[in-house]
Formats: C-alpha cells, structure tokens, sequence
C-alpha cells in the first residue's frame, strides 16, 4: 500500500507523476518530468541551468518558479574513527547537522548492521559502506532529558526536499570508493512527529528513477509515537525497519527521562511494537542509553529482559551514556557488562554500541543546533 502524501511543498520534492502535471500546466511535454527528476535525485542537482538536456526555455521556467538548492554544507569535522559530522545550513539560514558514519568503524553488533545480518555475526557489506544518520527537524520538541538535540526546543519542522537534500549531499562528500548503504532516521528531532515530510522523503529515497534506496536499508527511530509508528506500518508493508528509544524499563523512569511517556506509556508503545510487521529475518530495535546511577542497574536489567520477553524478534542497543553538558554521568564498565549479560541470559540479542564521533559531538544524543552547541550550559540554565 503507498502512503497517502501531503503535496509538494518544494519543486524539488515533486515525484515524476507530479512533474507531469506541473510541465503540462507549463505547456511541456509529459517526458521532461523523469529527465528533471533524474537530474535532481540521481545527480544531485538543482540549478536548472545545469540541466543540459532541457531546453533553455524549460531551465528558464524552473529557475522562475523556485527551483533551487534548499541546502548546502556549511562544515564538515571528521572523527578521529572515520565519523564526519556535516553542518547543513537550510535556505531560511537555520543549520541541522548529519552524520556519516563508515562501516569500518562499526562493530557487528551496532545498529547500522542492516537486517541481512544475524545478530552476532559480522556485517555483510563492505568496508566502504556508509551509513547516514539524518534529522527531521530543526531542534526538537520532545524533550528528553538526556538528548542536546531538544534542549532549545523545536524551531520548525523540515520540508521532504530538506530531509533528502541532507543524503544528496551526504553522498557527494564520499570518495569514489564508497556508498551510501543505508540511512537512519535519528539524527536531530522526532521522525514520526513530521510524518508526511518523512514519508514523502522515504518514497523519493525508494524511487526507482532516483537513488532506488531499498526500503529495508532504512530505519526511522521514535521516541513512541504510537499512533504514527502504525501508520508507518500501514503505509510501507513493515519494510522500513524501525528503532525505538525505551531508555527506562519502568513507567516511573521513562516518564522522567522521556515525557512522550505520559501521553503515549510503555504499554501502548510495547503493544504497537507487538504489532509491527516484520519478516523472517528482520528485528525491531530498542535503544537504551545507559545513565549511571539512573538506569543502569542488575534490576533495570532483568525488567528490560521482562519487556521484551512477548514481543517477537528484537535487539537491544545499550548505548553508554555520551559525556557533555547534561547532568548525567557515564555507566561504569561493570555495569554496561552486568546489564549486558543479564540480558543475554534471558535470551533477549543485546548488543553494546560505543558511539561514533564523540570526538565531534556526533554521537548519540550530543546533535544540537549551533546555539545551543556553542553555549548549552547557558540553555540549561
């Protein structure tokens, strides 16, 4: 079943079907539409003056009519494991960040091993594999307590042109020996809170005319919107694979860390995740970042493996807390191992992430707008 769209909101975002209608409204012939949707998502580009197999009356028209870049690299900072951190400056002038992360610096049990790979075993794809974790919005208004991206709140939500311009120009910064293999939804702000920018963004991705992205090799995270976590059920067959953050195995935890939890409780967001359709071979995430002192305790440990006990084919990410600003503090080395043997003893996959690009603040949790960046103590206060 294909999404029902929102329309267009940029010329850039249109699929061919919708460029077939403009350029007849324009008085050009129907075929033009997949020339300028190829232009703009296999090459990457969007000056129409760049398109030389159009006329130049058609290039004029496009210009005319708003067709230009919507995003541009502002800074790149490179890891010190191969991790670059993108700064993208958006047309109204706000920057977002993007990160791409190389396979070669993944172990097996991360998150960016794609659903081909068994839990525990080595990854499949290439060294040259690299995996872009990319935003949805512009800050964020779920306001968790341990995540730098949702500290100066939502500023807006990104068009579908923003979301995939981040990818296109992800792409152009690899070097002729690498790939794009898949892309994670979970960089800054909450995916299925702009759900119909998302959706659009993941039908242009899939397109066969443009980047062909299998929707398996992509992977939205959420917080817990349950309602919309249905939706992308529904609206993509179960193929989209999906990550969900927990963070806490108590309703009491979760609510603290996490206030989406009072609207949408462990519960419902363990029944939707119940439902999700998967294949035989595929997994839902849940990622878990472990706060010291807060979460991270045998007992939080054999609770998570009770959460998880009912609910199919599941992963668990343990993600060691991020040193920052926040008030937090890292997990001891016998606490992530504890909880980890916990889990697996109970049969629940459990894996250890030690984030990529920490060095550049590009790990987990630390994506923030620039402001806050530069002075994020002051915001918290």
């Amino acid at each position: 079943m294909a999404p029902s769209l929102p329309p267009a909101a940029h010329l850039a975002e249109q699929l061919p079907e919708e460029w077939e209608k403009t350029l007849t409204a324009w008085g050009e012939p129907r075929y033009r539409a997949l020339q300028i949707f190829r232009w703009i998502h296999q090459r990457g580009v969007l000056h129409a003056a760049q398109m030389t197999d159009l006329p130049q009356r058609l290039r004029e028209r496009l210009v005319q009519e708003g067709l230009q870049p919507v995003a541009s690299v502002a800074e790149t900072l490179a890891s010190a494991d191969g991790t670059r951190k993108l700064l993208i400056e958006l047309g109204d002038g706000k920057r977002i960040e993007t990160v791409l992360i190389p396979r070669a610096s993944v172990a097996a049990e991360d998150i960016y091993a794609t659903e081909d790979d068994e839990p525990g075993q080595s990854p499949a794809a290439s060294s040259h594999d690299v995996t872009q974790c990319v935003s949805s919005q512009v800050g964020c208004a779920m306001g968790c307590a341990f995540c730098a991206s949702g500290i100066a709140g939502l500023k807006r939500n990104m068009s579908a042109a923003e979301i995939v311009a981040q990818v296109l120009l992800g792409r152009g910064a690899l070097d002729e020996h690498s790939r794009m293999a898949g892309v994670v939804f979970m960089g800054m702000g909450e995916p299925l809170a702009n759900y119909g920018a998302l959706s659009r963004a993941i039908t242009l991705l899939s397109h066969p005319e443009g980047l062909g992205m299998a929707l398996r090799r992509m992977t939205v995270s959420t917080s817990g919107l349950v309602p919309e976590i249905d939706r992308l059920a529904r609206d993509f067959s179960g193929q989209i694979q999906l990550a969900v953050s927990v963070h806490a195995s108590d309703v009491d935890t979760r609510t603290r860390l996490m206030p989406i939890n009072k609207k949408y409780p462990l519960s419902r967001l363990l029944a939707a995740c119940r439902n999700f359709p998967r294949g035989s071979r595929e997994y839902i995430t849940f990622e878990y970042v472990l706060l010291g002192g807060v979460n991270d305790s045998a007992g939080d440990a054999r609770r998570v493996a009770r959460l998880m006990s009912d609910l199919g084919r599941v992963k668990v990410n343990l993600i060691p807390w991020n040193p920052g600003s926040l008030p937090y503090r890292e997990p001891t080395e016998q606490s992530i191992e504890t909880f980890h043997k916990i889990l697996l003893e109970r049969g629940v996959p459990a894996f250890t992430r030690y984030s990529r690009g920490r060095d550049v603040m590009a790990a987990c949790g630390q994506l923030a707008l620039k402001e806050v960046s530069e002075n994020p103590l002051a915001v918290i206060a």
